[in-house]
C-alpha cells in the first residue's frame, strides 16, 4: 500500500499491545465476544484438522474451540500470553490451503489493508474451510468521537482525529464478496458498556492498547482542557439516570467459506419449478398489471 493510503501507525500499536498485554488487561469484551463465538461455531457440525486464530490479543479462542479442531496455531502480532507465533496479520505465514478453520477476535479492525487480509485469508484455507470472524464496527466509540471532537473544536480552534475510523457493515460484507467467500454472512450486535465517567472508559482503551495510533493524528497529547470539556460534554449528552455514561461497542461478525463443489450454489434465474404465489396460497400480479387483477 501507498503511505497516502495509511491509516494507521502499526508499529505503534503492536508496541502498546505489548505492553498492555504486559498490564492488567482488560477482558469483558473479549470475553463477550468469545462466547458468542462459542455459541456460533456451536451450529457448525463438523471438525477441524487445522486451525489459526489470527491475532485475538488473549488466547480465548483454544477453549472455545473445545474439541473441533485437532490443532490450533495461535498467530500474535505482539509476545506475550504464549503465542505460537508472531507475526503480522497483513502478511499471514500460513501457506495455500494449509487452514481449515481460521478465526480471529478483536484484532482486524486494526490492520491498514483489510481487504489484503481477507484475501490472503481465503488463500490460507483448504476448499471447504471456514472463516470466522469478530471486528469493531463503525458505530463503536461514537459517544467519545462526537464528544472529543467538539470539545477539541472548542478549546483549541481545530480538530484532529482521535478515535479510528471502523469499517461500516454493508462495506464490510462487501469486501467479504470480493475476497471471494463462498456464503458470505455479516452480522452486528451493540454492546453497551457503562462507566461512572469518560475518564474510566479512556483509562480502559489506554491499558487494552487501543489508544490512538492514527497517522493522522496530532502528535501532541490533548491539551488538559480539552479532556475536561470532553468528559463535560460527554456526561452531559450519554449520561443514564443513575449518572453513569454509556460507551458504545459494535462487533460485527464476518464468515464465510472457501469455495467448494459440494456447497449449495443459488439457482439460476427462472428455474424455479413451482410459484411462489403457490406456495403462499395468494393470486399472482404480474409486473405491468394493475392490482386488483390476478393472472
Amino acid at each position: 500500500m501507498s503511505d497516502q493510503s495509511l491509516v494507521f501507525d502499526r508499529a505503534l500499536g503492536r508496541s502498546r499491545l505489548m505492553r498492555a498485554l504486559a498490564g492488567d488487561y482488560p477482558d469483558f469484551l473479549l470475553q463477550r465476544v468469545a462466547g458468542d463465538l462459542e455459541e456460533r461455531l456451536g451450529a457448525v457440525l463438523r471438525q477441524f484438522a487445522v486451525a489459526a486464530d489470527l491475532g485475538t490479543p488473549l488466547p480465548v479462542v483454544g477453549s472455545v474451540l473445545g474439541g473441533k479442531a485437532q490443532q490450533l496455531w495461535r498467530l500474535a502480532e505482539a509476545t506475550g500470553a504464549s503465542p505460537d507465533l508472531v507475526g503480522d496479520l497483513e502478511s499471514l505465514p500460513f501457506g495455500p490451503g494449509s487452514l481449515d478453520l481460521a478465526v480471529s477476535l478483536l484484532a482486524l479492525q486494526n490492520v491498514n489493508d483489510l481487504p489484503g487480509a481477507l484475501v490472503q485469508i481465503k488463500r490460507a484455507l483448504r476448499p471447504d474451510g471456514l472463516f470466522i470472524a469478530c471486528l469493531l464496527g463503525g458505530r463503536t466509540l461514537q459517544e467519545l468521537r462526537q464528544a472529543l471532537l467538539e470539545a477539541e473544536s472548542e478549546t483549541s480552534g481545530g480538530v484532529s482525529p482521535r478515535v479510528a475510523p471502523f469499517g461500516d457493515l454493508r462495506d464490510l460484507g462487501g469486501l467479504l464478496q470480493r475476497a471471494g467467500f463462498a456464503l458470505p454472512v455479516i452480522d452486528s450486535e451493540i454492546v453497551t458498556v457503562r462507566y461512572r465517567d469518560a475518564f474510566g472508559l479512556m483509562r480502559d482503551l489506554r491499558a487494552m492498547g487501543w489508544a490512538n495510533a492514527l497517522i493522522a493524528r496530532r502528535k501532541a497529547p490533548l491539551r488538559r482542557a480539552t479532556l475536561l470539556r470532553a468528559a463535560a460534554i460527554y456526561a452531559e449528552r450519554f449520561a443514564d439516570p443513575d449518572g453513569r455514561v454509556r460507551a458504545t461497542f459494535e462487533c460485527v461478525w464476518l464468515s464465510g467459506w472457501a469455495p467448494h463443489e459440494s456447497q449449495q450454489k443459488p439457482l439460476k434465474p427462472g428455474s424455479a419449478k413451482a410459484r411462489l404465489a403457490d406456495a403462499l396460497g395468494v393470486p399472482e400480479i404480474r409486473p405491468g398489471t394493475e392490482p386488483g387483477t390476478p393472472r
